[in-house]
């Protein structure tokens, strides 16, 4: 529990850091970086938009028709190089006039006079020579303008003009009411340059060609309003929709703020611009019909009839190319053609200012998987948390125009997860380092890797609990160290610890100290072992059967390696890590341990191999043992029956003939001593009945 709060606790400074630092550099971030970082994120939410919707677009009854009539490359290949003469123009106009559209729109500005019609090189040559007869013959000549004035003036047209940030010129257009005043932040500039005067006067509307650019250069708008030193004027898109509905002046309301022309109402951004939301999901092309095909076709105008159409260009030439979300490069024809479009479809989607709300929500829900939860379990609410986010953006724009940036805080969650999991991880692996260095050498590898991986199970500051202790010695050692050499010793004695603790491991107990030739190990800590008194004495079975084969092989025989004594006993002991900061010890301590270590001494007492105490072996109730006597043990206040498991070569009545004896011992020690005589002749090789009847005869003489 004290890992994992240190986990949690570790995750949670680093992960709220993170998101501190990530807020602060976005508040620091340059607004420019901010907002092309925005409208990207809106790029891919309408781009999601129109996925689902896969549907055309509906407004209100009287929705319009919109086609483009493009002047393209093939076009220009055959009616001449840009820019065209105004007959050509004109031509075009009334090529078009005679499909009988409801409007025209033309995305193309006249600010200069023709020079080049027959009428504009007579007037510009009396000029230059001062005759004024020259001069008038422009009267009888064609004269372009004149013409493209005409056409212009048979249907109704809106023409376009661009703001000028340096002339500060007016520009005609019509009224725009409203009941009270309105707080639009337009895009503004001192004048604008429109067509020249003849051209105005024919035309029935006048709108904006410009289109602002974000930070990257991408167009995302139209302009529904624009200012022009101090009046409001349309953009070519709203003006002809004006023109199409009839409507001679536009009407602002302000609950909710929208434009009202005739019969159609449009919601209007506090800036005046309406951000493209891809509305047309048809290919452009099956819109647009090529100048060519106009002029040449009268099938081609006959789609015109009763349609906004509207003339630019997608040849280079023209200088109409715009890059956009969708496309780097895209006729600024195309672009109004779309705002048309989403006019009659009511959009009008607004950016929501929730980014930074969002971004403080998503870094704590980021904070607290990752310092709370598990890594994948982390990573799984996070990727949800991202999911509902981005799922929540796309409906906003589906349901309501709202949009919503779900990148910033995507990548604010993101960056304050990766913190937070990385300040864990690190933590965890200082950790588990920690713990595989501290019991690599005392526990099976998979125990410690249970406790690596789950700390929590671990209690390192001290507990108290019931252990299994269990004490080895080698018989004779220290004579033993006197016979060998150095080298023979210590490989002797390297192989057998080896070989010892192996067993311990085994058998789920962990290797408390390795002392000289001796293991201490215990059974049921650091972890829970269920019965582990018989685990014990499992351990300490084979490791008689392993220790006799030991002493058999030719190094240890060859310096006479004793055999192994072994000492058993449970009971409560005091187990947590005990030393110095630089030299901590996970060790036990009680009356389990130091009644294990005596038991194990006794048995060069009873000639016995393992020693095992009365709890231990009140526990191992699958067991068979045999009595070797009554003794006092450090610590406790009474003698203790302690016991040895029956050696598996004796037989049934050999047992029941020991038993016999050993109950002896109380009343007629004599007897008890014969009796056990008898049964050391029977069986040389065990030498417990030998070593009893000794200490009997021992105290009988005195």
């Amino acid at each position: 529990m004290l890992s994992q709060l240190g986990k949690t606790h570790s995750g949670l400074l680093a992960g709220i850091l993170a998101l501190v630092l990530f807020l602060a550099g976005v508040l620091l971030m340059p607004t420019e970086w901010r907002n092309v970082s925005r409208e990207r994120a809106f790029d891919a939410v309408l781009a999601a938009d129109r996925l689902i919707r896969r549907s055309k677009l509906e407004g209100t009854a009287k929705a319009a028709s919109v086609i483009v009539v493009d002047i393209d490359r093939r076009t220009l290949d055959a009616l001449g190089p840009w820019p065209w003469p105004r007959e050509t123009m004109a031509r075009l106009v009334e090529a078009v006039a005679g499909g009988k559209p409801a409007v025209v729109g033309i995305d193309i500005l006249f600010a200069q006079a023709d020079t080049r019609s027959p009428a504009a090189l007579a007037r510009q040559l009396g000029a230059l020579t001062g005759n004024q007869e020259i001069g008038a013959l422009a009267n009888d000549l064609p004269d372009g303008d004149k013409r493209f004035a005409a056409a212009i003036k048979s249907i109704p047209v809106a023409l376009g003009f661009v703001l000028d940030a340096d002339k500060p010129e007016a520009v005609p257009g019509v009224p725009v009411l409203a009941r009270r005043p309105i707080g639009l932040d337009l895009w503004r500039m001192p004048g604008g340059l429109g067509p020249m005067p003849p051209l105005v006067d024919a035309a029935k509307g006048l709108g904006a060609l410009s289109l602002p650019g974000d930070a990257d250069g991408k167009i995302r708008r139209v302009p529904l309003f624009v200012g022009v030193g101090e009046a409001t004027r349309p953009g070519l898109a709203l003006e002809a929709i004006r023109l199409f509905q009839r409507s001679p002046a536009y009407s602002v309301d302000t609950s909710p703020q929208r434009i009202i022309v005739g019969d159609l109402e449009v919601p209007l951004p506090g800036d005046g611009l309406l951000r493209l939301a891809g509305a047309e999901i048809r290919k452009p092309e099956a819109r647009t019909i090529s100048a060519l095909d106009v002029v040449n076709n009268a099938t081609a105008r006959a789609r015109l009839a009763g349609a906004i159409v509207l003339i630019g260009g997608s040849a280079p030439e023209l200088g109409g190319l715009r890059e956009t979300a969708i496309d780097p490069l895209v006729p600024s024809v195309e672009i109004q053609a779309d705002a048309i479009r989403q006019i009659y479809a009511r959009r009008a989607p607004q950016a929501t200012p929730l980014g930074f709300a969002l971004t403080l929500i998503m870094g704590l829900i980021a904070v607290a998987a990752a310092s709370a939860l598990s890594p994948v379990l982390g990573a799984v609410v996070g990727l949800s948390a991202l999911l509902i986010l981005w799922s929540g953006a796309i409906l906003a724009s589906l349901l309501g125009d709202r949009l919503i940036d779900p990148l910033m805080p995507s990548i604010g969650g993101l960056f304050v997860f990766m913190t937070a999991s990385v300040s864990s991880y690190a933590l965890v692996s200082r950790r588990e380092a920690r713990i595989r260095s501290r019991f690599e050498q005392h526990l099976a590898p998979a125990v410690v890797k249970r406790i690596a991986e789950n700390p929590g199970l671990l209690k390192l500051n001290g507990e108290k609990r019931e252990i299994t202790a269990l004490f080895t010695d080698i018989e004779g050692f220290t004579a033993m160290t006197h016979r060998a050499g150095p080298e023979q010793l210590v490989a002797v004695l390297d192989e057998y610890i080896e070989g010892t603790t192996a067993i311990v491991m085994k058998h789920g107990g962990m290797v408390d100290k390795i002392v000289g030739d001796s293991v201490h190990a215990f059974f049921n800590a650091p972890l829970d072992l269920s019965d582990h008194p018989q685990r014990a004495l499992d351990c300490a079975l084979e490791m008689r059967i392993w220790t006799t084969e030991f002493q058999s092989r030719p190094g240890p025989a060859e310096i006479g390696l004793g055999r192994t004594r072994i000492g058993i006993e449970t009971g409560v002991a005091i187990v947590g890590d005990i030393g110095i900061r630089s030299k901590l010890d996970y060790t036990a301590h009680g009356d389990s341990i130091n009644s294990a270590a005596r038991l194990e001494a006794m048995n060069k007492r009873y000639g016995s191999t393992i020693c095992v105490g009365p709890f231990a072996a009140s526990r191992c109730t699958s067991t068979l043992f045999r009595p070797l006597g009554v003794t006092s043990l450090r610590g406790l206040d009474v003698p203790v029956e302690v016991f040895e498991p029956w050696p598996p070569e004796t037989s049934a009545d050999w047992r029941e003939r020991y038993l016999a004896a050993y109950r002896l011992i109380e009343g007629d020690k004599a007897g008890a001593a014969q009796l056990f005589e008898g049964l050391a002749a029977e069986c040389p090789g065990d030498p417990v009945p030998r070593m009893l009847a000794a200490e009997l005869r021992a105290v009988l003489s005195r």
